[in-house]
């Protein structure tokens, strides 16, 4: 059952394909059994996947973005969209000693009411992309005090590089070179303890964002209103305050790459296997893809890890000791 999962969700290989697989080799598994299997996994990893989002939860600063989750929808005879949004902690590069994880939460839609649920309860530094959604996060009459916002400056970056590929275009070359030296500094510094890092952004970075931001509103004030490079300074400029956060505080990243990577997997997934059965086969898709990605950030087998806490879970292992099943758990066990 490891083995299919692992297939499934780490290496991306759809049901109807292990099934021809093990066709090859004489085991005879319909599609179905194997589909029947992936329910059984899910339902008893589901408490895990609970546990995982209350660890994030408690962190002071995590990541969050989501990505479209196509779900068949017999009804109408088509797929319909539903989206995995995850949850990310990374603290390696200011030296935090808390485990990187990713959670997958799937949803029906991307709506607000989306990206606010599974965060209750959470009250720290959020980092995301400009997505209108997360700004209920922010609101101040939010239960438990508003989430501070941090944006990303590879957003940014992306908006002037995709101008400057096409040619002749002095004014997004000189903003990709404004933001490259903010990149550099922060290669300089990867690993450092918060209070050095935020010195040192203090220290070099700041002069050059206090210098950027006139630069891109007179920049603004010369070129067509209607055009890209002015929307891209538009965006830039709108989201000033998020894309500042960082400054002050050596916990928070210059950008949210972090959560864009645990997206990949989800992608490659999406665009091999086309879709979900059903909005339970995404739930499904979510619980058992937050383990296996999680193990990977922590350098562990995920079948191995997936196959040994499978067996735990049957076994009966202690709901009050969940925690010993936790994928960096299994990396450093308790002896």
């Amino acid at each position: 059952m490891a083995h299919v999962l692992v297939g499934k969700y780490a290496d991306h290989v759809p049901l109807y394909r292990q099934s021809q697989i093990y066709a090859r080799q004489g085991i005879e598994l319909d599609r179905s059994t194997l589909a029947g299997w992936v329910g059984r996994a899910a339902a008893e990893f589901r408490p895990l996947h609970e546990r995982l989002f209350e660890h994030l939860k408690g962190s002071p600063k995590l990541f969050m973005d989501e990505t479209r989750a196509p779900v068949l929808d017999p009804g109408r005879r088509r797929t319909k969209t539903g989206y995995l949004w995850a949850i990310a902690r990374d603290d390696r590069p200011w030296g935090g000693t808390d485990p990187p994880a990713v959670a997958y939460l799937y949803a029906p839609g991307r709506g607000a009411e989306h990206a606010i649920r599974p965060l209750a309860g959470f009250t720290g530094v959020l980092q995301v992309d400009a997505y209108a959604a997360y700004n209920a996060l922010a609101d101040p009459a939010r239960d438990g005090g508003p989430v501070a916002l941090a944006y990303c400056w590879s957003h940014v970056r992306r908006r002037f590089y995709e101008i400057a590929q096409g040619g002749n275009a002095p004014i997004a070359e000189e903003a990709l070179q404004r933001i490259a030296a903010l990149f550099a500094i922060e290669r300089t510094i990867r690993g450092d303890p918060p209070e050095q890092r935020r010195s040192v952004r203090l220290d070099q970075t700041r002069p050059l964002i206090d210098d950027l931001r006139p630069w891109l509103e007179a920049t603004l004030a010369k070129v067509s209103g209607g055009s890209r490079i002015a929307q891209a300074i538009r965006y830039a400029l709108k989201h000033w305050a998020g894309l500042t956060v960082f400054l002050d505080d050596g916990q928070v990243e210059i950008e949210s790459n972090v959560v864009e990577r645990t997206i990949r997997p989800i992608a490659l997934n999406r665009k091999n296997a086309l879709f979900a059965g059903s909005d339970q086969g995404g739930v499904h898709w979510g619980v058992i893809a937050s383990l296996i990605e999680t193990c990977k950030l922590n350098a562990v087998d995920p079948q191995a890890y997936l196959a040994s806490t499978l067996t735990r879970l049957i076994n009966r292992h202690p709901a009050s000791q969940i925690d010993q099943l936790m994928p960096w758990a299994y990396a450093n066990p308790v002896v």
